[in-house]
């Protein structure tokens, strides 16, 4: 009976490595990017596009440790050479991340209470209808896709033609 706990010990262990790894390389991110700009260009050959975009994700992480090699050896120089002018250090240009108005402590994030905003089936229907064609909400599980369908509230807008369509809009006021 002690083997087979060890082992699941051991399995665990391996499994929380394996998470580490992946979390401290940034593995998830650089595929859900991947998966996405795969969706977007809808390649021939699709295993072509992911080697040709992995290779060019490799030309630039060591485009990137090579311009932190030149800074830090340039930086152990400057101490010892005359002044001159600083040679300039090309960094690579990096995917922009989010940007959020505000900054939320920890206590923000616990006490937040999520508002649910209840839909008919019909709109719940059409919310799922729309977004399975869109790239950019491919990467969402059951969880996430229904939070985004319960959290959006709905508002009536009137268009041109003179009838009322339902709008959705973001309201984090």
């Amino acid at each position: 009976m002690a083997a087979p706990a060890s082992h699941q010990l051991e399995d665990d262990e391996s499994l929380k490595g394996c998470e580490l790894y992946v979390q401290k390389h940034g593995v998830q991110q650089v595929l859900k990017d991947c998966i996405v700009r795969l969706c977007i260009a809808k390649p021939e050959r699709p295993m072509r596009f992911l080697r040709e975009h992995f290779e060019k994700l490799e030309k630039e992480e060591h485009r990137q440790l090579l311009a932190q090699k030149s800074a830090a050896q340039s930086d152990s120089h400057d101490e010892d050479a005359s002044p001159t002018l600083p040679n300039p250090v090309v960094k690579a240009r990096r995917r922009r991340g989010g940007v959020s108005a505000e900054v939320y402590t920890e206590e923000d994030a616990v006490s937040y209470v999520r508002k649910v905003i209840p839909k008919d089936y019909k709109t719940m229907t059409a919310l799922a209808k729309a977004i399975s064609r869109n790239v950019l909400f491919a990467h969402l599980d059951d969880n996430e896709r229904r939070n985004s369908f319960t959290d959006t509230p709905e508002i009536m807008c009137e268009q041109p033609s003179g009838h009322p369509q339902a709008k959705s809009v973001d309201t984090q006021n």
